[in-house]
């Protein structure tokens, strides 16, 4: 019998939380980035590396741009699930083995996580079909200049605009996201549960705690920006932290 034919975990209740839970859970993310930088920094490199591709190769060019975009959803999901062990092992006391790390990260190809992969592709294909759409609405009939050299276009009314309704709309859209992968992600490393079943209980828990669900993914949206200006490198300590903390989050809003 497979692990994938395992008897399900129950399905758990979703806890009330509080600022003071993300508190906590930011605090035990930090503490856990410094018992294990170099797992941490290792895990970022994907997030680093593809970000670094992206500036450099796919910046103006169709193809390239499309082959980040899509890497990083097939990707990133794995680069987690490393951090989320890494968690794990120093709650429970378990070695701090990288073939043991890596192992689980590997082994996590034939459960669940390349279901949520695929999900996030489709998601974020529908999103650039989206954002590719309003554009077309309200800039198609405009006369268009090198946007390289120039952003007058998007100073007109027309341009103002549709910035302002792909920010809206994006807004939305990242949220949903999140909402779908907040605790679905690490849900799925840690028990036996079906893809559809793990976001169902993460959008529970979004809509049992918004208060704390919108801090947390302005926190995420804030600091991940911020560490990329200095040539993406500030990742390497932001999303370690964010990630270890993504875990503790996870404990206790489905304890």
């Amino acid at each position: 019998m497979t692990e994938m034919t395992a008897a399900a975990a129950p399905v758990p209740d979703v806890a009330r939380l509080g600022l003071a839970d993300l508190r906590a859970a930011l605090q035990a993310g930090w503490r856990d980035y410094r018992r294990a930088p170099a797992f941490g920094c290792f895990f970022a490199a994907v997030y680093v590396l593809i970000g670094i591709g992206f500036v450099l190769f796919g910046a103006g060019t169709v193809l390239w741009t499309f082959a980040f975009s899509l890497a990083f959803p097939l990707f990133a999901p794995f680069a987690a699930v490393g951090l989320y062990e890494v968690s794990r092992r120093l709650d429970r006391g378990g070695a701090m083995d990288w073939y043991k790390i890596l192992g689980v990260v590997i082994a996590e190809k034939d459960r669940q996580i390349p279901w949520m992969g695929a999900i996030i592709v489709i998601y974020v294909l529908f999103w650039s079909f989206l954002a590719h759409m309003i554009f077309a609405l309200f800039m198609g009939l405009s006369v268009m200049t090198n946007v390289s050299s120039s952003y007058d276009v998007f100073l007109t009314p027309n341009g103002l605009t549709m910035m302002a309704v792909e920010l809206g709309v994006g807004g939305v859209l990242a949220f949903v996201l999140f909402s779908l992968t907040v605790t679905s992600l690490p849900h799925l490393l840690d028990k036996e549960v079906d893809f559809v079943t793990a976001m169902l209980l993460s959008l529970q828990v979004v809509r049992q705690n918004p208060v704390v669900m919108l801090v947390w993914a302005g926190l995420i949206a804030v600091v991940t920006l911020v560490a990329m200006v200095p040539m993406f490198l500030g990742l390497f300590v932001a999303l370690p932290v964010l990630g270890h903390a993504t875990w503790h989050l996870y404990r206790r809003a489905l304890p």
